[in-house]
């Protein structure tokens, strides 16, 4: 049984009503996306708000959360009133599509959803959690593209083999890669993970790197402890 909170150098998270745990997909997605000149910033499918206060610890910038599930939606406003960042964190219970903002957003950010063709598990609220119907990427980007800025971006972070189909989708609606880290769980293996950020704008070509998370004898990498070290207790 997962444990019923994380805790991190500035904050606690809670994830006892969350479907989907704390994990390193998420630490890498709010560790890893650019806040320089933020003002605002949105985080898609919150879940326990991890991300949202990973941001928040990171800058200065106003942060809307959301999520489709409302129990998570709880847990994350739950987090967020307990962290030093309460005052900048704002939770609601709403779809992307569906989602009402008064001003556009410099960046948006989000973990979404993944599991395109693989069995469903019983558990409904999981099931959301993990699966893209409610989130395909296609529908994320084309919805992200109505409420950014001129100069605002999306930063996501996708399984690797997701690649392509990614690259399919910025074309269709015109995003271009400005960063593209690939991600090895293990030193030797291949890439697991895809850290991607993209705008509107067109641009140079995109930053393309390497991320390793643990050597092969498994104790973690220069690069990662770098890049995690404000956040984990032991890093």
């Amino acid at each position: 049984m997962s444990n019923s909170y994380f805790q991190f150098k500035q904050f606690t998270v809670r994830q006892d009503k969350c479907a989907m745990k704390v994990g390193t997909d998420g630490v890498l997605l709010g560790a890893w996306v650019d806040v320089d000149r933020c003002n605002r910033i949105l985080d898609v499918g919150t879940g326990t708000g991890l991300i949202a206060l990973m941001l928040a610890q990171r800058s200065e910038a106003l942060i809307e959360a959301i999520d489709i599930d409302a129990a998570a939606c709880e847990q994350a406003q739950e987090n967020a009133a307990a962290s030093p960042f309460a005052g900048r964190v704002q939770v609601a219970h709403a779809a992307f599509a569906n989602f009402d903002n008064a001003h556009p957003y410099d960046l948006i950010v989000s973990n979404p959803p993944y599991f395109a063709r693989s069995l469903k598990c019983p558990d409904q609220q999981r099931s959301t959690a993990r699966h893209n119907d409610t989130l395909p990427l296609d529908e994320l980007l084309q919805d992200c593209r109505k409420r950014l800025t001129p100069t605002g971006r999306v930063a996501l972070i996708l399984p690797y083999d997701r690649k392509e189909e990614l690259e399919s989708v910025c074309e269709q609606f015109r995003f271009y890669f400005v960063r593209k880290t690939a991600v090895v769980s293990v030193a030797g293996l291949p890439p697991k993970r895809l850290l991607a950020e993209l705008q509107t704008a067109p641009c140079l070509p995109p930053d393309e790197n390497q991320l390793v998370i643990e050597q092969a004898n498994h104790s973690f990498t220069a690069d990662y402890i770098r890049l995690t070290k404000a956040f984990y207790l032991k890093m």
